[in-house]
């Protein structure tokens, strides 16, 4: 929803604007002229971008649309499920988790909370490092680097859909520009036709620059912030889980830990300690 009014806003005030002081909206129509800017940019975006990236187009601009897909629903119920798992450990011992992280797909304890389970990225970062656990890996500094390890790669793999978008939008106003210069030699080889059509010519040939400079100000730019603001605020998401299993890790009891994990999250969607007291106190025993 807010990606639609921000794509009405824009379209509302610049065309509304242009419009208002007397202009004529047929003379925008070049086709052409979006054929090329846009057949181009396409094409340097095919160019620059690997199979990774290309493939991952649908989902971009599904999360363009959806934007951050946790809310503070989640992240208290993310809370939630490291502390049934943390008090399932500290009853039965690091074995007592084994059934659960070896089969998360079939697991009483991760089915519980099912945005989580649905979330495959976290699901496997969660098991991989309580499997360690479980195998006699409890050294809080390496466990602590091996996690920022592998979250940086995340984050690098989230960012190449932010810098292809970023680099769709710094090169659009030049392929704008590019389209102008070939409505302009077009122009000069109609030099003998009267000015009215001269004219109607070089006023196609400028749409170009305009749009060009339009779509990438307007749309391609904001759309690259627009990712990357969504993927700092879902990287809270497993930064929380990291923080929590770091603290689980070094033994601090499970009301602890997820206190540890509340505190990374962003204020805006951060439960208070509260509303985490009393969704903890709500909680099934952990079997």
């Amino acid at each position: 929803m807010r990606l639609i009014v921000g794509v009405l806003v824009v379209f509302a005030c610049v065309f509304g604007g242009y419009l208002g002081v007397g202009g004529h909206i047929e003379v925008l129509w070049q086709p052409f002229e979006f054929l090329i800017i846009l057949g181009a940019a396409i094409g340097a975006f095919i160019i620059a971008n690997g199979g990774p990236v290309l493939k991952g187009i649908p989902a971009m601009f599904g999360t363009l649309f959806k934007g951050p897909k946790y809310s503070k629903t989640a992240y208290l119920e993310l809370l939630g499920l490291q502390f049934s798992m943390y008090k399932l450990v500290q009853q039965k011992g690091i074995l007592g988790i084994e059934p659960h992280i070896e089969d998360p797909h079939n697991s009483s304890l991760f089915n519980a909370f099912p945005t989580f389970a649905k979330n495959h990225h976290a699901v496997e970062f969660v098991c991989d490092y309580m499997r360690m656990v479980t195998m006699g890996s409890n050294n809080v500094h390496e466990m602590e680097a091996l996690m920022d390890e592998e979250l940086e790669t995340h984050h690098q793999e989230q960012e190449r859909m932010v810098s292809a978008m970023q680099a769709l939008a710094d090169g659009t106003p030049a392929l704008g520009i590019v389209a102008a210069v070939l409505g302009v030699i077009h122009t000069m080889g109609a030099i003998a036709e009267p000015p009215e059509v001269l004219g109607h010519m070089i006023g196609g040939a400028l749409v170009g620059t305009f749009f060009g400079v339009f779509v990438a100000y307007g749309f391609f730019s904001p759309f690259a912030q627009s990712l990357k603001n969504t993927f700092e605020a879902e990287s809270k998401y497993f930064l929380s889980l990291k923080v929590g299993l770091l603290a689980h890790i070094g033994g601090q009891p499970p009301v602890m830990a997820i206190e540890f994990a509340r505190k990374a999250l962003m204020s805006e969607v951060r439960p208070t300690f509260v509303e985490v007291e009393a969704a903890t106190a709500a909680l099934p025993a952990t079997a």
